[in-house]
């Protein structure tokens, strides 16, 4: 103690400048903690033979011989072997179908998608399944069980790298899960989720159509069967209405005039909803058409003019269509056909040239009732007699032309059953123009049963009959 009050009494009696502190160097800058590298875990001999066992018990559907294993290796030695997840992932889902517990239920499925992280970081750099097919696994993973969750964010971004990262390589649950969870989303808010839900659709729809015309993909018949509910899903959404579309794609096309790629793709879209008679499909179709002319924009050029009255030029972009489009692409060169058909009968009036295009037409796709019922309406519209003849005689022979009429209705209900409503109707209705007897009294060749050779431009054989 008596030293300590001497202590005390020594420093107060040293001048100030004594006890001030003397001045410090700078502080030196401070060094960088040296990065060290997380450390591999390491893949022990229990580990492989771990991995054995649970792998031949998942395979023959033991999960409960398979899970402790599993577990094992999992939560050991997670980078031991791929068949951890490949497996795992099937072996946690039967935890899953097996529990009656919530809190159990919570934590399995939490556990199924830290798998699929665990994955990412130690096989994520695998070339045929990388990290984007893994994000897309996760995310079909939380859609089946976070249904509670109606938006599934989460999901929503993954399985859209996962689509963005594998492009035509896309697993096709990934594609129609993110379709689905896309249109769901549109649904709670159309206006909101609106336009990318028109994007995500036409992304999943041209994938599935090059995976499905894809001859060396053995699951075409898959993809093709997905396309075609996924277009049906959009089609009947209603985000398929036309000028929805218009006001979206509006100034993308504007903005893009010399794009052909971004065009092609909008009219694509535009026919599979079947909004080809938009003003945002037409101007596509017209500049992709000075850019690089395809089958699909000179129809599109064809039906513009058609609404704009310009006929004669719908003629020559729907001749322009049919010749570029493929040689065995015999369906959409018989549509083109009958449509210049239509063209020449409805609006130029020259039946002669409209019967033409119907047999060329036909010469493509022989089941075709439209063909032979227009065939018929053109032979009704007709009157091939009259120049150096009698009046009353030609008027007589010119109801020669409904016979050969009802001889194209009916041979179109028998080659297409789908027109033989339309073509019973007109059968009745044309049937009633029919020569009367009395009218055929005086003309033998008229007689009834006979065969006669329709004349003009017809030059059609058929059989002579009476009205009823």
């Amino acid at each position: 103690m008596k030293k300590y009050i001497i202590a005390l009494v020594l420093v107060a009696t040293l001048p100030a400048f004594a006890l001030a502190k003397k001045p410090q160097k700078a502080a030196e800058p401070a060094q960088a903690a040296p990065v060290v590298e997380e450390a591999e875990p390491t893949v022990t001999e229990e580990c492989v033979i771990n991995v054995s066992l649970f792998n031949e018990s998942v395979k023959n559907k033991q999960y409960a011989d398979a899970w402790d294993p599993w577990w094992q290796v999992y939560t050991t030695c997670p980078n031991a072997n791929k068949a951890i997840y490949t497996r795992g992932d099937e072996l946690v889902e039967w935890k899953i179908s097996q529990t009656q517990d919530p809190k159990e239920y919570d934590e399995l499925r939490q556990l199924l998608l830290k798998l699929h992280d665990s994955r990412i970081k130690y096989f994520g750099d695998d070339p045929k399944y990388p990290k984007a097919y893994i994000l897309g696994l996760k995310g079909v993973d939380y859609c089946n069980f976070y249904k509670e969750d109606p938006l599934k964010d989460p999901a929503y971004e993954w399985l859209k790298e996962s689509i963005e990262g594998m492009r035509e390589k896309s697993q096709i649950q990934v594609l129609k899960q993110f379709a689905d969870l896309s249109n769901a989303r549109y649904k709670l808010d159309p206006e909101k989720y609106g336009a990318a839900y028109i994007a995500d659709y036409q992304a999943v729809s041209m994938i599935l159509a090059a995976q499905a015309s894809d001859p060396k993909n053995k699951n075409a018949m898959r993809a093709q069967e997905n396309k075609d509910y996924v277009d049906q899903m959009f089609a009947s959404s209603g985000a398929a209405d036309c000028d929805k579309l218009d006001e979206i794609f509006g100034p993308i096309v504007s903005e893009n005039i010399s794009n052909l790629d971004i065009l092609n793709k909008i009219m694509g879209m535009y026919r599979r909803v079947k909004c080809t008679e938009s003003e945002i499909y037409f101007t596509a179709a017209a500049a992709v058409h000075k850019l690089e002319p395809t089958e699909e924009s000179a129809a599109g050029c064809a039906k513009m003019c058609m609404k704009k009255g310009e006929y004669k030029d719908a003629v020559n972009y729907y001749e322009q269509a049919i010749e570029l489009a493929p040689e065995d692409d015999k369906e959409d060169r018989a549509e083109y056909l009958f449509n210049i058909a239509y063209i020449y009968f409805d609006k130029i009036k020259s039946y002669q040239l409209s019967r033409n295009y119907l047999r060329r037409s036909l010469e493509l796709q022989a089941n075709q009732g439209r063909c032979y019922i227009l065939m018929g309406m053109l032979y009704a519209a007709s009157k091939p007699y009259g120049e150096g003849m009698a009046a009353a005689k030609a008027a007589i022979l010119n109801k020669t032309v409904f016979w050969a009429a009802v001889d194209k209705f009916q041979k179109a209900k028998m080659v297409d059953p789908d027109v033989a409503d339309d073509a019973n109707k007109l059968i009745a209705s044309y049937s009633k123009y029919f020569p009367t007897k009395e009218e055929i009294f005086d003309l033998p060749e008229l007689q009834d049963g006979a065969s006669f050779t329709v004349g003009g431009w017809i030059q059609e054989t058929t059989t002579c009959r009476a009205a009823k």
